[in-house]
């Protein structure tokens, strides 16, 4: 994987696209592999209790901490092959993050089923996205800024209701955040494609957070329309 850091010196048809099909395959490969550090920082999570020790005031100040100072390293390690084990470190943390709407979700008699519903259904969204980007000619470059305002207002709409607690807000953001994320999946898979990130560690990140907040969202909506109590 090291390999697709380095600049292609080759022809510049071929060599174009010897170099994306490198990023695109290094990045599946390191996508793949960091769902591994994210199941077991969830698992201790869970095991220990650590994220449910923690108000949502202080796991939110936390995860933003952490998360943000996460991307800022993987964003001056990618270059190297040190950028790998940061993103690694940081998908373990995330990973620790999501384990309290895991233990939630656990709480309720079909949690099981509804975490590998979830699984499913996310996989589902990534296998159409990867598919879409893959036959579709348009330049998808402009969704960019109208992408990233949305996550914004999204972002500011969910630290506004860690201190409203509203249910419908909640609920509203989920579907919100399954469409957006959904469409950025697209977007940065696209740009991978297209040859408009060439950098696989960076590539992983953007689709890695889009797969995690899909995840996330639709276990949420799942938890609340289809938990069974005990």
């Amino acid at each position: 994987m090291y390999d697709s850091l380095q600049t292609y010196t080759g022809s510049a048809g071929t060599g174009s696209l010897a170099q994306r099909n490198r990023v695109l395959r290094n990045t599946y490969w390191l996508l793949a592999v960091s769902m591994l550090p994210t199941v077991l920082g969830a698992w201790v999570g869970v095991a220990t209790g650590i994220a449910t020790l923690m108000n949502p005031m202080v796991s939110m100040i936390v995860f933003m901490a952490g998360a943000f100072g996460f991307m800022y390293a993987i964003e001056k390690t990618k270059e190297s092959a040190t950028g790998v084990g940061v993103l690694l470190a940081f998908t373990f943390f995330m990973g620790l993050m999501l384990s309290r709407l895991i233990a939630a979700i656990l709480g309720f008699q079909n949690g099981p089923s509804l975490i590998m519903t979830a699984f499913g259904g996310t996989a589902l969204v990534f296998v159409g996205m990867a598919t879409l980007a893959s036959v579709i000619k348009r330049d998808l470059s402009g969704m960019g800024k109208f992408l990233m305002v949305g996550a914004l207002i999204v972002l500011v709409a969910g630290i506004l209701n860690v201190f409203m607690q509203s249910s419908a807000l909640m609920l509203t953001l989920s579907v919100l955040c399954i469409g957006l994320f959904s469409a950025f999946m697209l977007y940065d898979i696209k740009r991978v494609i297209d040859g408009g990130e060439t950098n696989y560690i960076a590539a992983t990140l953007a689709i890695y957070l889009d797969i995690y907040n899909v995840f996330q969202s639709l276990l949420s909506l799942l938890g609340i329309f289809g938990g069974e109590r005990e």
